[in-house]
Formats: structure tokens, sequence, C-alpha cells
């Protein structure tokens, strides 16, 4: 299959034009562009949306005497992969809890150190604009998931949902999330489109991305099996999708495990990082406490929560909804690793910034709203709350996003 195929695919059959150029770098070149043109109101929706965010955030900082770009750039968990960009990973396991750079997974890291060693910019700069970059490329591909299987109008709704999530400034500041998202949307919509070797190479790059590239295997690898079983046809590329799938994960986990002198070397890091499975005790423990018995709760912790909450109500509506079964796999794993971890609670509702198929019940409804105005009012208020709670998850609350 050529690239050009693949690309071409990015559109409906039933909504897009024959595609001249054939297979060359003409018909790549058409192809990038017809699906650029149609996902560009969900792209300029979204770009609008975060602009605003940063602008609310850039006005708070400015009142507060504080400067966006180091807000952005290198707090919090960018410093840790600024530090690994610079200096490389630790050789040892150590007793120190919260100190071992191997919790951080290596894609994002290596890639801030191979534009900054070809740009003029730090590699500060660099990251913060990868990730910037990176978001836009996820929001094309949860356009393209969305139209694909509900509409061009869906998609766009999609799309602009995820830039108003409440957490979602993490978009574009020096993490993950959007590279993360960026490789998990357009996995999933390669699963969507049949193209099991995209799919498996897209989930092994977001295997080398976060702790979570776990759930963008299972998903491709449960549907290409599937795939396999049903024997529909290219079964060898869905056998060898199904199989590349989790090699990104499983190789990082088996190279630190290298690095230590020990097989279980990654999880004794998560385990210094207290990162632990219990099956969510931790997580009823800490709902609990904060909804039921404590008496003036920290605000962020309070939405920690009913992201939580009201994420575990959206995957009922996916399921009710019968989602195609890689999006399931891939949300329910997410929520799986997320609420039955033992870990620190306040960055959760950042875990779920890449579940973005849990917003398709909510676009959906909006797209079937006969009002015009219902949209508006929808989207604006989350606009104004995300941007709000953007700049105050950044310059109020204590602790990391």
């Amino acid at each position: 299959m050529s690239l050009a195929a693949t690309v071409r695919a990015t559109v409906p059959a039933s909504r897009r034009p024959p595609a001249p150029g054939g297979g060359g770098p003409a018909g790549v070149r058409d192809g990038l562009t017809r699906s650029l043109r149609r996902a560009a109101p969900a792209l300029i929706g979204y770009l609008a949306v975060r602009l605003f965010g940063l602008l609310v955030l850039s006005r708070w900082s400015h009142v507060r005497g504080h400067g966006i770009w180091p807000t952005l750039a290198t707090s919090w968990d960018s410093r840790w992969y600024l530090e690994i960009a610079d200096q490389g990973y630790d050789d040892a396991l150590g007793t120190r809890v919260n100190d071992n750079n191997l919790a951080f997974f290596p894609l994002y890291p290596v890639l801030v150190k191979a534009v900054a060693a070809v740009t003029p910019g730090s590699r500060a700069t660099v990251a913060l604009l990868l990730a910037v970059g990176f978001s836009l490329v996820a929001a094309w591909g949860i356009f393209a998931v969305g139209d694909r299987l509900y509409g061009r109008r869906v998609g766009i709704l999609l799309t602009v949902l995820w830039g108003v999530m409440p957490v979602a400034m993490v978009q574009w500041m020096g993490y993950t999330e959007s590279l993360f998202t960026a490789l998990a949307a357009w996995a999933l919509y390669a699963v969507l489109a049949g193209r099991w070797l995209w799919a498996g190479s897209l989930a092994t790059l977001a295997g080398l991305t976060r702790p979570t590239g776990i759930a963008v295997a299972a998903a491709v690898s449960v549907a290409a099996l599937l795939s396999c079983r049903q024997g529909r046809g290219g079964r060898w590329a869905a056998l060898a999708g199904a199989l590349i799938a989790p090699a990104g994960w499983l190789a990082y986990v088996a190279w630190v495990g290298l690095r230590v002198g020990r097989v279980d070397g990654y999880f004794l890091v998560q385990k210094l990082w207290r990162n632990e499975w219990d099956g969510g005790e931790r997580t009823l423990r800490e709902l609990r406490q904060l909804l039921v018995y404590m008496t003036r709760p920290q605000l962020f912790l309070v939405i920690v929560s009913v992201v939580l909450i009201v994420s575990v109500g959206l995957y009922l509506l996916c399921i009710a909804e019968r989602q195609p079964l890689a999006l399931l796999v891939f949300s329910g794993m997410l929520l799986l690793v997320v609420l039955g971890s033992g870990g620190v609670y306040f960055p959760r509702a950042r875990f779920l910034l890449p579940g973005f198929p849990l917003l398709m019940p909510v676009a959906r409804a909006l797209a079937r709203a006969r009002r015009t105005a219902v949209v508006g009012v929808v989207l604006g208020a989350a606009t104004l709350w995300s941007a709000w709670l953007g700049a105050y998850m950044l310059l109020v609350w204590k602790g990391p996003p």
C-alpha cells in the first residue's frame, strides 16, 4: 500500500473526490491537501480555544508577576524530560523516592534532543514547540476518527471538545500528552481504516511515549486479532500489526530491567514513585475523602475527582452507543490503568487527557442539537472554564498538573 493511499484514507471514501496523481509525490501532496482542507474547521476551532486559554494564562501570569514561558516549558515534569535530553537516563535503581528518571519513557526527550541538535533554539523551547505541533497533529487525528465514524460535524465538535477539556492547558506544555494523543488518535484511525501495519507501528511509538501506551497496544492488537479470526482481508498484515503493537512498551520495560540489572526493574522504579497497582483502592479512598468527609477540600482535587467520575459515566455511554471495539478497548484500558493505580492522585485528570473517544457521546449529542445557540453556549462555557482552570492549575495550585 502506498503512502498516498494511506493519506487519502484520512477522508472517508463516501466524501472524497477521486485522487489524481497516483502514488507519487503529487498524489501524496494532493491527499494531504484534501485531508487538511476537510479538517481545517476543526483545526481552526481547536487553535481558537487553545489560544484563548493561552491569553487568559498570559494575562493572569502578568498580574501575578510570573513568566509564561518558564511556566509552560520548564515546570514540573518538563524538567525531567529536559534532564533526560541533556544528561540521559539513570543507570541504577537507587533508593530515593520520586527521584529516578527511568520512570519517564524515552520518545519525547529523544525527539527534543534530536530536533534541538539541528535548530538554533534551546531544548526547552524545542520541547514546547514540539508539544504545540503535536497537539495539532493530535487534533487532526481526532477529527479524522470522528469524521470517519459519524461525519464532519461530529469530527469538528470532538476536536474542539478535546481542546477545552479541564486540563487542556497541558497540551501546550513541555509534556508528553500531545505526542501521545497524536500517536493514539492516528493508530486508532489506522485500525478503523484497516491499515494494520500503520496501526501497529504507531502503537509501538505510543508505547515508547507513556506508560499508558499499553492501552493503544491493547486496542490495536485486540482489533487486529479479531479481524484475523473473522477472516477479513489482509490477515497477515493484521497479525503483524497485532504482534508489533506492544513492542515499544515491552522494549522499554525490558531495557530498564537490563539497565538496573533486574527483570522487574521498571516496576521497582514505579514503586519508588509510589505508583503501584492496587485495583482502585486508593482512588476510591481519595474520592470518599474529598467528596464526603472533607469540609473544605482543595478545588483542584475536587475537579480531578469529578473528571474521574464523569469519565466512567461517559465510558458507559460509549459502550451503550456501541463504539468500535478498538476505541472501547483503548478508553477502557486507559481508565483501568488510571483508576486502578495506587499512585499520586492529583495528575489523574491529565492522565485521561488522551482519552478523546470518551468525548464522542457529547460530540454526537451536540451535533444533533437543532439550535446552533445550544452548541455555542456549551462550547463557550467549556472554553471559559478550561481557560480559567488552566491558569488556576499553573499559577494557584501548588502541585504539578
